[in-house]
């Protein structure tokens, strides 16, 4: 081998890692980067098309069954810490997740869409039915926390159902903050698990100072977001696994909630139908005095306290094993 021929064999890797270093440069901003892609973005998450916006979802069991939806908390966050719930499918049911605009993985919306809570009602009719196969199908919501909320919102909104709208003919509601502007605001106050000098504040500020972001600009403020949602010794929440946090719909339907200051409660009356409350032991900002102030505008409503578990009763073993039956119990006997 010649002198030549040896520096060729030498510069050619050189070359080529000079070429791979040399890939287009990754940024922030960009899609996948920092969180994951939402179904807009991959196309082989599983999607259903809700009144012109792509939402990740998917469905378990008999497609004629009875159904269960299944809705998250935030908001802004989605559905992979609930998929405990997929059990319901073993015992005959119908249980279909998604992720609400704006959440998880579904599509991304500019935060001043967030202006009405129509769009998240025509959401949910929209969802419901989308899966229904026949016109008897009995349809149950199963909400926890900010689902709750948004479940009753629901429930207000169209108490007895009407022509377009599916007769709702069961209630599961785990631990919502309150129904009432004032009673969000102090339930939110009071399970705060940090204070404004803590360590972990201080550690998720600190991103500002390179990933500060601008408004609708999803991938920052999403990933921001997820560094936020942790454990909570309050709520006695363990950190939920989430795909990836919705940080605008989050902000504005605060900020819907600040201009407005809502109150779901008003046609609640109406609704006869039994419904199912869940309480958690460990959360201290809970309890029972909290869970009978927040369930009272139902008129038929079963208090259960879920034991040796927070906020965190449908993810946590514990939780769900002393949750499951109680809820499956009650779906059976509607």
């Amino acid at each position: 081998m010649t002198k030549n021929s040896i520096y060729l064999w030498a510069v050619i890797p050189i070359f080529n890692l000079l070429l791979t270093g040399c890939e287009k440069e990754k940024y922030i901003n960009d899609a996948g980067n920092l969180v994951p892609k939402t179904v807009v973005q991959d196309l082989a998450l599983p999607s259903i098309t809700i009144n012109g916006a792509k939402l990740h979802s998917e469905a378990f069991g008999n497609a004629d069954s009875s159904i269960i939806f299944v809705l998250h908390g935030g908001p802004g966050s989605d559905y992979r810490y609930l998929l405990n719930c997929k059990e319901f499918a073993n015992h005959g049911y119908r249980v279909v997740f998604y992720d609400q605009r704006g959440s998880g993985l579904s599509q991304r919306f500019p935060r001043k869409s967030y202006n009405d809570m129509q769009i998240l009602y025509d959401e949910i009719t929209g969802v419901i039915n989308h899966y229904k196969t026949h016109p008897n199908q009995k349809v149950f919501l199963l909400g926890h926390s900010w689902g709750a909320m948004l479940v009753t919102a629901y429930i207000n909104r169209y108490p007895a159902g009407d022509t377009y709208i599916p007769n709702i003919d069961g209630v599961v509601l785990c631990e919502p903050g309150g129904f009432i502007w004032n009673d969000i605001k102090e339930y939110v106050s009071n399970s705060r698990g940090f204070g404004l000098s803590s360590e972990f504040l201080n550690d998720a500020t600190y991103l500002d100072q390179f990933m500060t972001g601008k408004e609708d600009q999803h991938e920052i403020s999403d990933y921001k977001m997820g560094i936020l949602a942790t454990g909570n010794t309050i709520t006695g929440e363990s950190g939920e696994l989430f795909w990836r946090n919705g940080a605008e719909i989050n902000n504005g339907l605060f900020n819907y909630g600040e201009n407005t200051k809502p109150n779901w409660t008003g046609n609640l009356h109406l609704y006869t139908t039994k419904t199912l409350f869940i309480y958690s032991e460990k959360n201290k900002a809970y309890g029972l005095e909290w869970a009978k102030k927040v369930s009272a505008v139902y008129p038929n409503v079963e208090l259960f306290k879920a034991t040796k578990v927070g906020h965190s009763m449908l993810t946590n073993s514990e939780g769900w094993q002393d949750c499951f039956p109680k809820i499956l119990t009650y779906f059976n006997s509607l």
